[in-house]
This record gives structure tokens, sequence and C-alpha cells, in this order.
């Protein structure tokens, strides 16, 4: 099935892993309980990962601020759900101004439903009494479902009360940002996913160069990835010192 662009209505079924996404969204293999760097976050990974087991359903709400892995988890719950033949639909809202809420519509029959980016549909009335009444639906359902935003739910910007205390009626976890040593890893394992090999000198020359944010470090990784295709060139620190990608401190 050939993915063009981002469409306002409907989800299509990615059949290799079933998995259901808005059209023109692309759910990455790579997100695994496996291969999440915990870190500080070890209790919310192991609560997941029992979630995803059980037969009966719950609320999950992830928070915590940008880079911290709140779309990993959720992206590998999906692949372990799928994994194990159920139905499982994955909505990042970041995309919302692309999409309508009329992709809430029948995702009561998943087992599972992960609805990262809570915050960005935050004021948005029509988008809250979608995701409101999905709640209901898949409460009665009892289906399993993860929300991720980086804000708690008592500070969430929801104008919608009843929507707002669903939303803390579950499981609660905060997610900490990674320390550095563990960042470390991550910016490893990036480069890996990209056929690099990225020596503890580079990560931490880039840690200590580059803002510390992941998001922002992932962007830089882009960059030395095509930069370092275009050269054929191996990840050195005088390699990153020399093509001076992003944005310096």
């Amino acid at each position: 099935m050939m993915e063009t662009g981002l469409e306002t209505a409907g989800v299509v079924a990615r059949q290799e892993v079933s998995i259901q996404l808005p059209l023109g969204i692309r759910l990455p293999n790579t997100a695994t309980f496996g291969n999440f760097i915990a870190g500080r976050n070890i209790e919310a990974l192991d609560y997941l990962g029992e979630a995803v087991c059980q037969e009966e359903g719950q609320s999950i709400y992830l928070w915590g601020g940008g880079g911290c892995g709140k779309s990993h988890l959720l992206q590998a719950a999906s692949h372990f759900v799928a994994g194990r033949g159920g139905a499982t639909a994955y909505i990042p809202l970041a995309h919302a101004a692309e999409l309508a809420p009329g992709i809430f519509e029948g995702l009561e029959a998943m087992r599972l439903v992960c609805i990262d980016d809570v915050d960005r549909i935050a004021g948005q009335e029509d988008w809250e009494t979608g995701l409101f009444h999905l709640y209901n639906r898949l409460r009665e359902q009892d289906a399993l479902m993860i929300f991720a935003a980086r804000v708690s739910p008592g500070a969430v910007d929801i104008g919608l009360p009843d929507l707002r205390s669903r939303l803390a009626w579950g499981m609660v976890l905060h997610l900490e940002q990674p320390a550095d040593e563990h960042k470390v890893g991550i910016l490893q394992q990036w480069a890996r996913e990209r056929g690099m090999q990225m020596p503890d000198e580079v990560a931490l020359y880039l840690l200590r160069h580059f803002s510390r944010d992941l998001h922002a470090l992932l962007a830089v990784l882009d960059r030395l990835d095509y930069a370092s295709q275009v050269a054929q060139r191996r990840l050195t620190v005088p390699f990153v010192r020399e093509i001076a990608v992003g944005d310096p401190e």
C-alpha cells in the first residue's frame, strides 16, 4: 500500500504489523521495549510491559518533557500487542492540524489504542469532545489505552472538565529526562539504526558541544548520517567538527 500524505479522515491498516495509523504516518519498526534505555524510567517500562500482557484493559497516562521516551514507549506497546495478533492503533496528535477528530471513529474495536501528544489538542473543542467519547467507548470495551503528553493530567490545558478527569482516572506515570550517560547509549543506538558506528568519544563530543535535548540531537544525527554517506567517512570527532553540523552551544 503506498502512503501518500496526511489525509483529513480515516485510518489505514499497516497490515504487516496490524497497527492502524493516520494516512501518511509511519511507525518506526525500531521502537521496542527491549531497546528502550530506561535509566530512571525503569518502573514505567516495567509497568507498561506488564500492562500489555494482561487481558483486561486500563488507562495509562505518560507525561514528561520532550526526549524522555514517551513516543518510544507508545510505539513499543503498539508493536508488542500487534506482534501477538492484537489490533492496535497509534494516533500522534502532533499531526492534528492535518487530521480530523473523525480519526477516532471505530477505534473501540482495538485491543490497544495509543494517543500521543494529547496536549497538542488542548483547547480545541471538537478534538476534546471526540477524545472524550473515544475514552468512554474504549472503557466500555475494556480496552487498553495509553495516552502521552508533556504535562500531567492536572496541568494539561484541556477545556472539557470531564475529559481532564478521565485522563487522570487510570495509572499516571511520570517519565524523567535521561541522564547524560544514558543519552550516550541512546545516540549510539540511533546511529546503529542508521548503519553507523558511533564511538563513545563522538557521542560525548555531541553532548558537550551541542544541545543536550534529544530531539535536537536527533536532528544533528540525521545531518551526520547524510554527510557521512556523501563523504564516505566514519563518525569521528574531527569529522563532526569539520562539517560543523547543527548549532553548537
